[in-house]
């Protein structure tokens, strides 16, 4: 019998714990400036949820004469600066990580943004948030590709397909979805379709380990029989 609490809880940052979208589109609106050229609002919804490799090769196009590297340091460094000043928690998403933990469930955080920028937010949760953070400059592939989310299961030491994702966007939806994870999606700046993949939510203001754990259930019950599986 599987149980109905996830073997661990794996979190997406940007746009799921942390709302540091808007950073990183004023971030992205001023580097295109800074070369003369233009960068919307729509541009920037263009880029949510992307890896940030995808993303520098993208303002490369848009007119920013520099290296992918000189690009990803250069928006990281300003958004993280951003981060020092205010914190943009997302509503209900700390609580409920507390819950997760109190509950004594592994967590990971699981994010294209680079390994500096995912500590740093990691650092300023008021308590022992997660045991392992798997950022953008530690995989080979960005999201939608799982590995992201494989390896956090990997350095967890469980079972994907016992795990639970949290994301927001549809690249990390697709990406954790690819994992074999239970995956909630919780989308904000980009809207996602209903789809029998996923399940959505509006917020997670008010959520609680127990509509996890409930999520967790039906989806393992839709899923074939491990042992089929495995066979």
């Amino acid at each position: 019998m599987i149980s109905n609490r996830p073997a661990a809880v794996l979190w997406d940052m940007d746009g799921t714990i942390v709302d540091t979208e808007p950073y990183w589109m004023v971030a992205e609106e001023a580097l295109v400036g800074s070369f003369g050229g233009t960068w919307t609002h729509e541009d920037g919804l263009r880029l949510v949820g992307n890896g940030l490799d995808d993303s520098a090769r993208i303002l490369q196009e848009a007119g920013v004469d520099l290296p992918a590297a000189e690009i990803i340091d250069r928006l990281s460094d300003r958004v993280m600066e951003q981060i020092l000043v205010e914190v943009p928690w997302r509503p209900g998403a700390r609580e409920l990580l507390r819950g997760i933990r109190e509950a004594g469930i592994p967590t990971a955080l699981v994010t294209m943004s680079i390994g500096r920028m995912a500590r740093q937010v990691a650092d300023a949760v008021p308590f022992d948030a997660f045991d392992h953070v798997v950022a953008g400059d530690d995989v080979a592939r960005s999201k939608p590709h799982p590995e992201a989310y494989l390896a956090a299961a990997d350095l967890l030491g469980v079972d994907i397909r016992d795990c639970v994702a949290i994301e927001d966007s549809a690249p990390g939806v697709a990406s954790a979805t690819a994992s074999g994870a239970t995956v909630i999606a919780v989308p904000h700046h980009v809207p996602l379709p209903a789809d029998d993949a996923y399940v959505l939510w509006d917020t997670l203001a008010g959520r609680t380990l127990a509509d996890l754990e409930a999520v967790h259930a039906d989806r393992r019950a839709a899923a074939p029989i491990r042992d089929e599986v495995d066979a």
